[in-house]
């Protein structure tokens, strides 16, 4: 493989952004987009024009939703912490990983990931830090 193709397998790879939201919205709709990303983007007054408005100068956001796009929409397996470090449209996809079909999502499991992120929040907030490394 050479460095000239080494992104190919990415689903993100000559994709736009208004594809990819349009995709998504197409197959999910904003309603489940906002339960599981919590965009406001998604929930207030929401259009594909005034998400990618958004999206496009908000770079997190932007790769929270093409993260959602790749691990839910095309069923990729879950890259490993090298490539998790880097945005996704940067992450090489292995040529063997193939995308699958779009992942099953309900707003009872949107909830429940809430619920998961919102305690490891605050366990992680109750730890006090030591500054020391102590």
């Amino acid at each position: 493989m050479s460095s000239d193709n080494i992104y190919e397998n990415n689903p993100l790879h000559g994709v736009g952004l208004e594809q990819v939201i349009t995709e998504l919205v197409d197959h999910y709709g904003f309603e489940i987009l906002n339960a599981y990303l919590n965009l406001n983007c998604f929930k207030t007054h929401p259009s594909i024009q005034s998400s990618l408005k958004f999206l496009k100068k908000t770079d997190w956001a932007k790769n929270k939703v093409e993260a959602f796009y790749l691990y839910q929409y095309k069923n990729l397996p879950l890259a490993d912490d090298s490539q998790f470090e880097l945005p996704p449209r940067d992450r090489i996809v292995p040529a063997h990983q193939k995308p699958g079909e779009p992942a099953e999502l309900s707003f009872e499991d949107a909830e429940n990931l809430r619920q998961k992120r919102a305690k490891k929040t605050r366990e992680r907030s109750s730890t006090p830090a030591n500054p020391w490394g102590r």
